[in-house]
């Protein structure tokens, strides 16, 4: 829907961070006289009230019968639509939507390429925009990886392409704001963010909104997911990635069908997972009509990005690895695999919302690293898991109240010998940290290293 439409309708906007000052400022841009108000934190009133705005009235209740009275509700992406009393308001006709919407009603003609899976799609995302702009195409590099969109929402001049990372928080936007995306590409589907989703199934149906509601022109999709390889989009092309059809890796080596096209081991992709996701790009850039094959070993000058499998430093024989993106035990599994055959010191642990951690302590089993500390909220649930299995998997195991105590454990744990400190804590960072940045800035700085020097990531915004 365009912003134009959300004209003599009762406005409310929910949330102040980043996205809802964006969502706000978007709106002013198109309604400089909309009445509009916002539920938000008492903190967050207080910088809201810098806008000197008489049209904007604040509240911190946002209760349901406050969200009922307003025909439209545009929420932060962190807020769940499914809190009980969003149910309520939307059961009397209060209609919810995102920022996302909002930029896809402008942008429905444009050339979009929407980027999301459960691990590896700010990776994906971000080489994707990599490899265009080294064909000479002005791509933008937006969405969930660090730029709200609705920051870009008319930009001078306008890019060629857009590639946009989605979370599972905004995947169903894109229906919502009325456009359908040239692209999408899915890399793979794992339990997470079961607060905010509620269950596994509803996190799978609302992740594929990008694929079902959204009717992408082109579908990009893993030939290896169970979930997504069992699909039927009649109203999508698709294209897999990871077949022997396509673009897949043959051991390390990059092959588009019969073709081999280059060896991928010394690519700046840590983890085979993340040379797979390689295959995704180069899949989407064929579906957008250019010739991928040149344009692969431009991969080779991809600056990783921070927080995902990113070394930050060694000091006294010990190499510290920040990995604080991993919010799901399997991409702390992929994180283990990346670093087989070292000493490695693993801190796992965060916030709780519910993800089943069973499987990984089975893992452990036979592929345990030397040492695994436990932290955070859901620390205990997993040192219980993991200390039924320790004596078979050959492992120390201890806890730590917070991140500074895990470090020194695994810091003890590895000895004189040294080896790896990997934070993959497999959970979110919510409660003693803002978000998974601040987490790794905070291990960054433990380890003796600046928290300044590991935190841009390269070729954000316009490109």
């Amino acid at each position: 829907m365009r912003i134009s439409q959300l004209d003599r309708s009762r406005v409310a906007l929910w949330g102040w961070g980043r996205e809802g000052r964006a969502a706000y400022r978007a709106i002013r841009s198109r309604l400089p006289e909309l009445a509009l108000t916002l539920f938000c934190s008492p903190e967050e009133a207080a910088d809201a009230r810098g806008a000197n705005d008489p049209r904007l009235s604040i509240e911190h209740n946002a209760s349901a019968e406050r969200l009922s009275a307003f025909d439209w509700v545009i929420k932060s992406p962190g807020i769940s639509p499914y809190r009980a009393e969003a149910l309520t308001a939307a059961a009397q006709g209060t209609r919810f939507i995102g920022g996302t919407a909002l930029w896809f009603g402008e942008h429905a003609d444009d050339r979009t390429v929407c980027v999301t899976g459960t691990k590896g799609k700010s990776t994906t995302t971000s080489l994707l925009a990599h490899l265009l702009r080294a064909g000479g195409h002005r791509t933008a590099l937006v969405g969930n990886i660090g730029v709200p969109l609705l920051e870009v929402l008319d930009p001078t001049p306008p890019p060629e392409l857009w590639a946009i990372e989605l979370s599972s928080y905004q995947t169903g936007d894109v229906a919502a704001g009325g456009a359908r995306p040239q692209i999408a590409v899915v890399l793979n589907l794992y339990p997470e963010h079961l607060d905010w989703h509620g269950s596994q199934a509803r996190y799978v149906e609302d992740k594929l909104k990008l694929l079902t509601e959204a009717k992408p022109r082109i579908a990009v999709l893993n030939a290896n997911d169970a979930t997504l390889s069992a699909l039927r989009l009649p109203d999508s092309e698709i294209r897999w990635f990871g077949d022997a059809a396509g673009w897949h890796l043959r051991g390390d080596v990059l092959w588009r069908g019969d073709r081999e096209v280059m060896d991928t081991s010394a690519l700046p992709l840590p983890g085979r997972h993340n040379r797979g996701n390689l295959c995704a790009v180069l899949t989407a850039i064929e579906a957008l009509g250019f010739d991928a094959v040149p344009l692969a070993p431009h991969a080779a000058s991809f600056r990783p990005l921070p927080n995902r499998l990113q070394p930050i430093g060694e000091r006294d024989g010990i190499a510290y690895i920040n990995d604080s993106i991993s919010t799901t035990p399997h991409a702390t599994l992929a994180a283990l695999e990346c670093y087989a055959g070292r000493r490695i010191a693993l801190l796992v642990g965060g916030h709780d919302r519910g993800v089943e951690w069973q499987g990984f302590a089975e893992a452990m089993r036979t592929r345990a690293p030397l040492a695994i500390v436990t932290m955070g909220e859901n620390g205990p649930r997993i040192h219980q898991l993991l200390a039924a299995v320790a004596g078979e998997g050959g492992f120390a195991l201890s806890a730590a109240g917070d991140l500074a105590e895990a470090m020194a454990q695994a810091r003890a744990a590895l000895g004189a010998e040294g080896g790896v400190v990997l934070l993959s804590p497999g959970a979110p960072s919510f409660g003693p940290y803002r978000d998974y940045v601040a987490r790794g800035r905070h291990f960054a700085e433990l380890a003796g290293f600046d928290p300044e020097a590991i935190s841009a990531i390269a070729g954000l915004g316009m490109g």
